[in-house]
């Protein structure tokens, strides 16, 4: 479920005395979560409660819950036996990143095994969260980090939608959650790298599980080559975000994307700031990564190593050359 304006407008609606108005999420989850919204300060906040017994480790370390600027997390007794982890909205310019937010502590609560699971699964994801509201600042995206976005939604645009449903394909975009490959699905998994050099010699590969084919029938390297200039004739990253939301059809799934874009940093209050560069796709390569790929995985690394950062070498990969033509057959097929 992505919480929307919708939930937290029913929750708001004026009531006569001080309290509370909550709306219960994920039923059959392994402890009560709710969205809340108090009155008459119509607070809004995300509420994870739980036994004491389960929320014992989450006391302890209390004090090194992480914060972030204008939202805030926070335990609570409710009484001797039960507690409460609040998500607090407390900036409202925030209100577009706070409901991505939410909706993705909340999925990750849900999907706990037990309560205590839970709580400390959410609290990671709030560090998550934490770490990007940093990282992203008041300035934006990075240039390199603008260039990667980008470089991802032209093949969620020229690939994905053109091969699939669009919620399927929408959701296929799983990079903004922090998986291991920018697009996975049940049949097939893609990692795209982006760069803007003139003629690049490599591919930067950021850890020893990107190109880690485990778990995936098929395994796609994506390299798209852009020109990066300001002004010009070339496409913004505002203009590809917004070809795509036109692309969209269903609600839904339009919902699903903008809290994609936000969990990758694109922030609807830095729009101005993406106007500038604008990119020219010079070439995108597609390699299939298999037996013989040249490539660190984890599982033959030796004994202590790991976070690994390595580069490729791309004129060592022409014999796992692929054509675009093939890696949307491949990500169109029927699973079966």
């Amino acid at each position: 479920m992505t919480v929307s304006e919708d939930e937290w407008r029913k929750l708001e609606i004026p009531q006569k005395l001080p309290g509370w108005s909550r709306l219960r999420l994920y039923p059959d989850a392994p402890l009560d979560i709710f969205l809340g919204v108090s009155h008459p300060g119509r607070q809004r906040m995300l509420i994870l409660r739980a036994d004491a017994r389960s929320a014992d480790s989450i006391v302890r370390s209390v004090g090194r819950l992480p914060k972030a600027a204008g939202i805030e997390l926070n335990l609570n007794a409710v009484s001797r036996v039960e507690y409460e982890l609040q998500v607090v909205l407390m900036a409202t310019a925030l209100r577009e990143v706070f409901n991505p937010l939410v909706s993705d502590v909340a999925q990750t609560a849900k999907s706990a095994r037990s309560a205590a699971d839970a709580l400390t699964a959410a609290v990671r994801r709030f560090e998550r969260w934490q770490d990007l509201l940093r990282a992203v600042g008041k300035e934006g995206l990075s240039a390199e980090a603008r260039r990667g976005l980008y470089g991802e939604l032209f093949v969620l645009d020229e690939v994905l939608l053109a091969s699939l449903p669009q919620a399927e394909a929408v959701e296929a975009w799983t990079g903004p959650t922090g998986t291991n490959q920018d697009f996975q699905l049940s049949r097939a998994a893609i990692e795209t790298k982006t760069s803007s050099a003139k003629r690049p010699r490599s591919v930067w590969i950021a850890s020893e599980r990107q190109l880690d084919g485990t778990g995936t029938p098929v395994l796609v390297l994506a390299f798209a080559s852009l020109d990066e200039r300001r002004g010009g004739s070339g496409e913004s990253l505002n203009r590809r975000v917004d070809g795509i939301r036109e692309r969209l059809s269903g609600g839904a799934v339009r919902a699903r994307f903008e809290s994609l874009l936000i969990q990758a940093g694109y922030f609807p209050g830095h729009r101005d700031l993406y106007e500038e560069p604008r990119y020219t796709l010079r070439d995108l390569q597609y390699w299939h990564v298999r037996d013989g790929f040249p490539r660190l995985v984890e599982a033959s690394l030796p004994e202590g190593i790991g976070d690994c950062t390595y580069h490729v070498s791309i004129a060592a990969l022409d014999a796992y050359r692929v054509s675009a033509d093939d890696v949307k057959e491949i990500v169109g097929r029927t699973d079966g």
